[in-house]
């Protein structure tokens, strides 16, 4: 779900896209972009979404005098950019919770360097084909840089569009080193790729040598600074994500269960539709869709039951193939079913069941008409095809 919100920094009022995912939220992000940008850029929205569907909310945002927020480029610097992040943290901590994971890219990581510190809460920080300080930037506009001083600012190009530079920026860049990186005393993980033009590997040298322990670098091979490949962007949230999850671990990492071999642990996770389910060597969770109630962060139990039967059928099925030899290189089941959990629910007394169970099997290899009829006719005799189809009785006590 993406949403649209706002919040002040100073005294200008800033725009920016909060994005959740409809199954339960891990935890939240803050995402900084890089210098010039905007939280639309590529990076930003791909790696956002990418988490999102990983179930991290992220918050992006524009910097102050940039995109859809207030104020005046030319008067902004690196200090501001570092309130505004404080200022995005504290509406995140006012109105849903407080970011435990910050990510920058470019100058915008950087930025999230300098206030990983200032956001108790953050537990990890990602840095994106980041400088290891906020002088480093001034390369961008070097040409200009004598201008600036002289006669206090001048008017640059970046990435095709013009900005004012103004002195007191340069002032300001200068005053942040990189001294700050050593205390961070949070998990950091630096991602850079050996070719960026823009932000040399080096500099993630710099960052990675200067921090303490938990640190992790990946390189992000073949990709260009602004990440602009769809792939590389994904490829950098998947990380991020399975690495956040070690310092930021959900409720599901934390829930855990004895379960005998050969059984199956149903147990409620909300109190509502979400159900924690165990077996003696696998977890995952069950729910109800959010157009019924639920959250979304499992499959709902029709699904379970068909996936069982699909399952069975393709196992089955490889089984048969090799068995004779037939040369099938692979194997599709889809199934539907014309009845819903909640609908049954509500008339359970009535015990109607489903209805049908469509299954349609496809498969790759060249099979004469009677090997086709005869994979068919296999089919129905997966063990699971056999259950649903026999006189199962269910038989149900009470445990104190």
């Amino acid at each position: 779900m993406r949403q649209k919100i706002e919040f002040t920094s100073g005294n200008h009022t800033l725009s920016g896209l909060l994005e959740t995912p409809e199954s339960d939220i891990k935890f939240y992000a803050l995402f900084a972009h890089c210098f010039t940008c905007g939280k639309d850029v590529a990076a930003a929205s791909r790696i956002s979404r990418a988490l999102m569907e990983k179930g991290i909310a992220v918050l992006r945002f524009d910097f102050t005098g940039l995109g859809n927020s207030d104020g005046d480029f030319a008067n902004t610097n690196f200090s501001s950019n570092i309130q505004d992040l404080i200022a995005a943290a504290d509406f995140l901590r006012d109105e849903y919770e407080a970011p435990k994971l910050l990510i920058g890219h470019s100058l915008g990581g950087a930025a999230v360097l300098g206030v990983a510190q200032k956001v108790p809460e953050s537990v990890a920080v990602v840095t994106i084909g980041s400088p290891s300080d906020a002088a480093h930037v001034a390369h961008n506009f070097s040409a200009h840089i004598d201008d600036i001083k002289e006669k206090g600012e001048a008017e640059v190009s970046l990435a095709g569009r013009r900005f004012k530079i103004q002195k007191q920026f340069l002032d300001d860049i200068n005053n942040y080193g990189n001294s700050h990186i050593s205390k961070l005393k949070k998990a950091l993980l630096v991602m850079h790729s050996p070719i960026d033009s823009i932000v040399k590997i080096t500099e993630a040298e710099k960052i990675y040598q200067a921090a303490m322990h938990p640190k992790s670098f990946v390189s992000l091979d073949d990709a260009d600074h602004l990440l602009s490949d769809k792939s590389d962007a994904e490829y950098a949230a998947n990380v991020i994500a399975a690495w956040a999850s070690r310092y930021a671990p959900s409720d599901e990492s934390s829930y855990q269960s004895t379960v005998a071999k050969g059984h199956v642990l149903v147990e409620e996770k909300d109190h509502k539709f979400a159900q924690h389910v165990s077996t003696s060597s696998h977890y995952w969770l069950a729910d109800e869709p959010v157009n019924v109630g639920g959250k979304n962060s499992g499959p709902d139990p029709y699904d379970h039951v068909l996936a069982g039967l699909g399952a069975c059928t393709a196992m089955t099925l490889r089984m048969y193939a090799e068995r004779k030899n037939l040369p099938v290189e692979h194997i599709k089941v889809e199934l539907t079913h014309t009845r819903n959990y909640k609908d049954d629910c509500d008339n359970c007394e009535q015990q109607n069941g489903m209805e049908a169970i469509v299954r349609n099997i496809s498969f790759t290899g060249d099979l004469d008409k009677q090997q086709k009829a005869r994979f068919l006719e296999i089919a129905d005799k997966c063990p699971v095809h056999k259950t649903l189809h026999s006189n199962v009785v269910v038989i149900s006590k009470l445990i104190e």
